[in-house]
């Protein structure tokens, strides 16, 4: 079976309630001439008398007035139901789904996270915290975070919120590399040291070098760990392990505790950028919305801090 237009009911309550189609008319914002058509409409569908029309005004026959107890409710639910969706857009409130790499989670949302769900009581955070891709629409995410240097899906939005410079690091006691450090003074001389790596897709593992006066060179090396877990990079070249490429807001605490040293401080990585994504500009929930303009604000000055802490 069908369902039935319910316009028609609507309108029906609506009209029995201000005394004449004309102003019902008027209270519904319609033209007279298409809520009485509407009218006859309903009584064609329902194949009965629901109410009679005078210039005196209107009539509800018995069934009509039974009609009418049916139709009032639908009225009654559907401004209830417009309500409900109202207090929503008003109020930030309820889930909102976000994607962070390991790194982004472990050095920045970890404090981030408690100083927002204190704002915002009412919103609960589904955190995915992966350094995979991840399809925003599919996994139904609301915002991610990523570091790249452009993020070419022309179907999402992108707003950068601060430079992630990758940066080579290794500990400065870690026996036989700090024995021959004072040979590490040009990027070939990195292929005599032992290294830490993320997992690259094409296999090719190689340093991009750019010098202070703008000279170019690739050295290639062959990893002795490979991991996605950047905590796990650090952590081992802390521990002595080989050379590695972090982002400086992962390393500010070790640099800090002399744990970990630059390496090769005239020649730089390429640059990442760490952006926010989500894939609508409009109509955003109030807690999405809230939550991209907290981060907005507030990850910009952590990143800060940490490249000042590593320079």
């Amino acid at each position: 079976m069908a369902l039935p237009d319910l316009t028609n009911y609507l309108i029906f309550a609506k009209v029995v309630a201000a005394g004449s189609v004309s102003a019902g008319a008027r209270d519904l914002n319609m033209p007279k001439s298409t809520v009485s058509r509407r009218l006859t409409e309903l009584e064609e569908q329902q194949g009965v008398r629901l109410l009679h029309r005078s210039t005196r005004g209107l009539k509800l026959t018995d069934v009509g007035q039974a009609f009418l107890v049916h139709c009032e409710t639908l009225v009654a639910a559907a401004e209830a139901a417009q309500q409900v969706t109202q207090l929503v857009m008003d109020t930030p409130r309820g889930d909102i789904h976000v994607s962070s790499p390991y790194a982004i989670s472990q050095s920045m949302l970890v404090a981030l996270l408690p100083e927002f769900m204190a704002l915002y009581p009412e919103v609960r955070v589904n955190l995915m915290v992966t350094n995979k891709p991840v399809n925003l629409i599919d996994e139904g995410i609301d915002v991610a975070l990523r570091v790249r240097s452009s993020i070419e899906d022309s179907s999402l939005i992108a707003r950068p919120l601060a430079d992630a410079p990758l940066t080579l690091y290794r500990s400065p006691t870690c026996g036989d590399v700090a024995a021959v450090a004072k040979e590490l003074q040009h990027p070939l001389d990195l292929v005599h040291f032992p290294h830490l790596s993320l997992h690259y897709t094409s296999g090719q593992y190689r340093y991009d070098l750019t010098s202070n006066t703008g000279d170019k060179l690739a050295v290639s090396f062959r990893p002795r760990l490979i991991t996605d877990d950047m905590i796990v990079l650090r952590e081992a070249a802390i521990a002595g392990l080989g050379m590695v490429a972090l982002p400086n807001y992962l390393c500010q605490q070790a640099v800090a505790a002399g744990q970990l040293e630059r390496v090769l401080p005239d020649w730089s990585l390429p640059l990442g950028i760490m952006h926010m994504v989500y894939p609508y500009r409009r109509g955003l929930l109030p807690a999405v919305r809230v939550f991209i303009d907290f981060l907005a604000a507030r990850l910009p000055v952590i990143a800060k801090r940490s490249l000042t802490n590593i320079d």
